[in-house]
């Protein structure tokens, strides 16, 4: 097996809940070279979210399309990215020195912060979704779960490890993505908003940059707080891309 394709599937595995062969072999650089392939991953996962979303627009309207198509993106990815949401505002504004937030972060019981982000994370993008045709909203969840994906390697790039890295669940990369990687990464992302930028274009560019807004809070504040990222920090700046995509779109949609 080639090492890119090998690098593939660990992104899959990792990102995802679908089974793939466990023939890797993961060394200190797997998630640095399985990095570039996280857009094309979240391409694939908002296209299911997106098949969710249709199926159920054919028998139901309102609200209940969009909460299957969010609770399938949650379903498929182990609600990878909604802990890390969670988890990141119990820690950044639960404790007020870098080590109680530090530990509050790595503690996995949901505390007052985090509750209230998690419901507002689902809330804000059902509500979002379910404002928009369908078509519309299967083109802006393949692009949200894309540009989610990449602003994760963006700040794991961007950012130090904060805390110890030894005692983290996952060995972090310490080199840069490199040129390759990068190219890599920015054509799958492009591949994963190409669909939108295409049925509306005026929504399409409200929807990046407030995305791009909004993915900049949780990485700014981590590394104002904490000095750094966490894994958990990762997860939220997915999350705040995708909540940003969605309000921008709709807003801009809901004019056209």
């Amino acid at each position: 097996m080639s090492r890119q394709i090998q690098s593939l599937l660990n992104a899959v595995q990792f990102m995802t809940l679908v089974p793939t062969p466990r023939t890797a072999q993961f060394d200190d650089d797997w998630l640095l070279s399985a990095s570039k392939y996280f857009p094309l991953v979240g391409a694939g996962i908002g296209l299911v979210c997106g098949g969710v979303l249709l199926a159920g627009s054919l028998i139901w309207s309102g609200v209940v399309p969009a909460m299957m198509a969010v609770a399938a993106g949650a379903a498929l990815t182990g609600a990878l990215h909604e802990d890390g949401i969670a988890d990141t505002a119990d820690g950044l504004f639960g404790g007020s020195t870098r080590e109680q937030r530090l530990a509050l972060i790595k503690d996995s019981r949901l505390g007052l912060y985090g509750a209230v982000a998690l419901v507002l994370s689902f809330a804000i993008r059902v509500a979002a979704l379910a404002s928009l045709p369908p078509w519309l909203g299967v083109a802006t969840l393949v692009a949200g779960y894309s540009l989610g994906r990449t602003g994760i390697v963006a700040a794991m790039s961007a950012l130090p490890y904060a805390g110890d890295a030894a005692t983290g669940k996952l060995s972090y990369p310490t080199r840069a993505i490199g040129t390759a990687g990068w190219f890599g990464l920015a054509a799958f992302s492009v591949l994963g908003a190409t669909w939108l930028v295409m049925l509306n274009p005026p929504a399409a560019i409200a929807g990046l940059l407030v995305a791009g807004v909004f993915g900049l809070a949780a990485p700014w504040i981590a590394l104002r707080l904490i000095g750094g990222y966490r894994g958990d920090v990762l997860g939220a700046t997915e999350q705040m891309i995708q909540i940003g995509l969605l309000l921008g779109v709709v807003a801009m949609a809901g004019h056209g």
